[in-house]
């Protein structure tokens, strides 16, 4: 298979995966959690195992029938967030769970709406501080249009992550930015493997080869090496999504989505790209010298 030869397929199949989440992302927005809106979130134990459907009851039965989310984490231990409480809701809140058992509060935890934003704008921040510096790093290791095509690739990455948690209302909080930081830096790890194969390859380069040629061939001698890795990935992650607990769920879905899409980018997007803008450096250095 030439990668490089069918790289219009995959431009279309990452367009049809990340398309979707876009409009999503303009309708409906994201499930933004307590961390980014303002809200309650408060971790209990019973003593003895209750139904979550309990607990759903009695949150529902103090008007907090819009709660973001009650999740059990392990055990009898139970995580439950809400809109912002007063006081004396949240006294109610608490006398209400204490009618199904005794229990221990882990943690009471109030997150105003101007943390939110401030956490949004360190979230973009960091989003953008780290886009900087790694084409900063990939233009003086490589060449600036390959930086760009990384970049290119790292937000193919982000949107396909981000749509999916819009499309299915999963929520986002602190953990999904971290999730997001994670999964750049694991992507752009793999397409610097790629290319560093690519600028060997080039030192090299066999008398009337193509470009396309040296890139895909580039590709294969380091596709077992992506697949492996990106597998020995995905095991863990599977293993952690279904038992690690709810708490961290989101967050495991969100690394294993992104980790599968950036070994793909790495090898569909990236290096096509950057073989288009050569492509069209070219074109544009034959018309000025026919000019």
């Amino acid at each position: 298979m030439h990668f490089i030869k069918l790289r219009r397929i995959w431009y279309a199949v990452s367009l049809a995966v990340i398309l979707p989440g876009l409009i999503s992302l303009m309708v409906r927005g994201l499930n933004l959690g307590i961390d980014f809106t303002g809200g309650n979130i408060l971790e209990i134990r019973y003593e003895q195992e209750v139904p979550v459907e309990k607990v759903r009851e009695v949150v529902a039965a103090q008007g907090l029938e819009a709660s973001r989310g009650i999740q059990k984490s392990g055990g009898a231990t139970y995580l439950i967030r809400t809109r912002h409480l007063a006081q004396e809701e949240q006294d109610k809140l608490m006398a209400a769970l204490g009618s199904l058992g005794r229990y221990q509060v882990l943690r009471n935890e109030a997150v105003g709406p101007t943390i939110g934003r401030e956490l949004t704008q360190k979230a973009l921040l960091a989003l953008a501080i780290a886009s900087v510096l790694m084409v900063i790093y990939i233009t003086v290791r490589f060449e600036f249009k390959q930086a760009v095509a990384a970049i290119i690739a790292l937000l193919h990455d982000a949107l396909v992550v981000t749509g999916v948690f819009s499309l299915f209302r999963l929520e986002v909080d602190s953990a999904f930015v971290a999730a997001i930081l994670t999964i750049l830096g694991y992507s752009i790890n793999d397409t610097i493997v790629i290319f560093d194969r690519i600028r060997e390859n080039m030192l090299s380069r066999k008398k009337g080869e193509s470009l396309e040629d040296l890139v895909n061939a580039s590709i294969w001698q380091t596709l077992t090496r992506s697949i492996n890795t990106v597998l020995t990935v995905v095991f863990v992650l599977v293993a952690l999504y279904f038992l690690g607990g709810s708490t961290i769920r989101n967050f495991v879905l969100a690394i294993l989505i992104g980790v599968i899409s950036g070994a793909y980018s790495s090898i569909c997007n990236a290096s096509p790209l950057w073989v288009d803008f050569k492509l069209l450096e070219r074109r544009s250095g034959t018309r000025e010298a026919r000019a």
